[in-house]
């Protein structure tokens, strides 16, 4: 089975432009690459629609090498496939379109074409990903390192083999997954331009990562991950390339983790965080909670609980002390009532099965006990 990425960039539709077509369509391409559906104007869109239509009525000619020419995405997943697209594949596919009107024009153009030829497929969006400018880029590769480490690992551990197709999208983003690939995928596959050209194919290369800064300033990363931004100078020792300035400025410049950070976390969290609880700012922990963490053996609670009590740590810590920032949302903060004992304790969700118990102390949450709904709720 293959769980199969792909970038997708806007070949779809330059490649339908033809001679007889206004001059000026490749500079509305180009001058409206970033832009949403809602910010074209009549004109951009429409000329949009007709390019789109123009590669739909061509791909239902089922023509493959037709196909390939006018499509580099779809070049590489014939590649992948020595040419033949299979029917009834048990394999997985995602388009990774950027959050443009274009974007989502051509990813919708080859999601159909794939899902009529009988394979699973599904777009993905990161939010804001485009190269409008360097915020809403490193917005949008933030979002998907996210995506990638809720969806990826997991499937590899299934069974999967994970193939990034590169031979699409815009060089930007290329450049970012094709290091991405080296944590994440089994191979990275791109093609020359060329419908009879073989695969190339850069195979699963073995890294390791040093984790001795992480590990020692792993409860910020923890929170950093969260949220949280620290002075320059709180972070001294960690390489640059790890953090994201927020501004310029000097030691005190707001500080949080660069995309590259992100990943780096991702990669090495699941050790750190399934070993010793950590302390984090706001959070007192009674012997009781200790206990209940210490009798955790499963290392992905672990990982789990510790990453909520990050979340939990900025939350408060962020709003001085105040817990209203925790109603609502995933966490589910909630005062306990009913039986006598339970006045002034809260419990807060950690996973669909396990809950925390606390009480309001001091500015903070002083955490009771940890543990399976049950347990939390009849011994708080």
């Amino acid at each position: 089975m293959r769980f199969v990425l792909s970038t997708v960039g806007t070949s779809i539709l330059t490649n339908q432009i033809n001679n007889d077509d206004p001059t000026e369509w490749r500079g509305l391409l180009r001058d409206s690459a970033n832009r949403k559906i809602d910010e074209l104007d009549t004109e951009t869109d429409a000329a949009i629609s007709t390019l789109a239509d123009r590669a739909l009525e061509k791909l239902l000619q089922e023509d493959s090498k037709l196909n390939r020419r006018i499509s580099a995405e779809l070049n590489g997943i014939y590649g992948i496939y020595n040419g033949r697209l299979p029917r009834n594949s048990p394999d997985q596919h995602y388009l990774i379109c950027s959050d443009t009107a274009q974007g989502q024009r051509t990813g919708g153009l080859i999601r159909d074409f794939l899902a009529d030829q009988g394979l699973s497929v599904s777009i993905h969006t990161p939010e804001r990903l485009s190269t409008k400018d360097t915020a809403a880029f490193t917005t949008g590769i933030k979002a998907l390192i996210r995506w990638l480490e809720e969806n990826v690992p997991w499937r590899r551990e299934g069974g999967y083999r994970v193939i990034f197709n590169l031979v699409g999208g815009f060089k930007s983003l290329q450049g970012y997954m094709n290091t991405f690939g080296a944590f994440y995928a089994d191979e990275v596959v791109y093609i020359f331009e060329s419908e009879t050209a073989d695969l190339i194919t850069i195979p699963r290369l073995p890294i390791q990562i040093d984790v001795s800064v992480i590990q020692e300033y792993r409860t910020e990363f923890a929170l950093m991950a969260a949220g949280t931004v620290y002075p320059r100078r709180e972070l001294e020792d960690i390489p640059e390339t790890l953090l994201e300035f927020l501004e310029e400025g000097d030691d005190e410049t707001d500080t949080g983790l660069s995309a590259w950070g992100t990943l780096i976390w991702n990669r090495t969290k699941a050790d750190i965080l399934a070993a010793e609880l950590l302390p984090f700012p706001r959070l007192v922990y009674a012997r009781t909670f200790r206990n209940d963490f210490n009798r955790e053996s499963n290392p992905k609670e672990r990982l789990k609980l510790q990453e909520t009590l990050a979340a939990v740590s900025y939350t408060v810590d962020r709003d001085g002390g105040h817990t209203s920032g925790l109603l609502g949302g995933s966490l589910n903060y909630e005062k306990l009532r009913g039986a006598e004992g339970r006045a002034g304790i809260h419990t807060f969700r950690v996973t669909q099965n396990n809950r925390v118990s606390c009480t309001v102390d001091d500015g903070g949450l002083t955490l009771r006990h940890y543990g399976g709904h049950d347990y939390v709720y009849k011994s708080p």
